[in-house]
């Protein structure tokens, strides 16, 4: 528990439109006019009463429906892997670890889910547990995206395969979408880019299934979890989730 948690419950209660200035939402005077409107949801109920107070570590939020992340210790993080890094935070072997990307961070941090050590793309650290545990269950359907430069060209019939989902030896793939975005490049075989929208995060899932239907992968990337998009993101880089990603996760994952 922290020190901020261990206070009193009414200690910890502050006004509510100052609590959403400071996180960020607009300023205090837009704040209250948001409050006013209506568009201000507390623990399910609107709050439209002037000076309400509530607890910045436990109230459950919403502004205009999006979901304000409660004040917290945790951390919560963005990270480009690159291809090569191991997705664990040691490994006895010695090679490059997630922990390597992030060792100018005093928090200890575990990763959300995996990423195979040739695959590259966004990753999500925390130190927060129980958001881990849950986002990385399946049951809870949190989208990934990736993008795959496939051997062969992609046909439409290849994308219906895909959309309609394939059986693997452990089980069906369900995929929410499949795209092309380039075909034929590269070489008399042809190459392909694919991208792949997907909830579960079976071991080598992505592979596994498309050289199932006839195009093994030459390189992967994972571009999105949910609202976290890897663009703008260096290779190698972190940052910081925004309120934003943060609550839609929360949501999410039931929290």
């Amino acid at each position: 528990m922290t020190a901020e948690e261990s206070r009193p419950e009414a200690e910890r209660e502050v006004r509510l439109q100052k609590l959403l200035a400071q996180s960020g939402v607009a300023s205090r005077r837009r704040c209250e006019e948001l409050m006013l409107a209506g568009e201000v949801e507390v623990d399910g109920e609107i709050v439209t009463r002037l000076g309400t107070k509530v607890d910045p570590t436990t109230a459950v939020i919403r502004v205009s429906g999006k979901r304000l992340p409660p004040r917290s210790p945790h951390v919560y993080l963005a990270l480009n892997k690159p291809r090569g890094v191991v997705s664990t935070m040691s490994d006895p072997e010695g090679r490059r670890t997630l922990a390597d990307l992030v060792a100018d961070r005093p928090e200890r941090l575990f990763h959300v889910g995996r990423l195979d050590t040739d695959t590259s793309g966004l990753i999500l650290l925390t130190n927060d547990g129980d958001f881990a545990q849950r986002l990385a269950h399946p049951s809870y359907e949190v989208d990934k995206v990736y993008v795959a430069e496939v051997d062969g060209e992609v046909r439409p019939a290849t994308l219906r395969r895909l959309r309609d989902g394939v059986e693997l030896d452990d089980g069906p793939v369900v995929v929410t979408q499949a795209r092309l975005v380039e075909r034929g490049r590269g070489g008399a075989e042809g190459r392909s880019i694919v991208e792949v929208t997907l909830h579960e995060g079976r071991n080598r899932i992505v592979r596994r299934m498309l050289a199932h239907v006839g195009h093994p992968v030459r390189r992967l990337t994972r571009t999105r979890i949910g609202p976290v998009a890897l663009q703008g993101l260096s290779v190698g880089h972190q940052r910081e989730l925004t309120n934003d990603e943060l609550g839609a996760l929360l949501d999410g994952a039931g929290l």
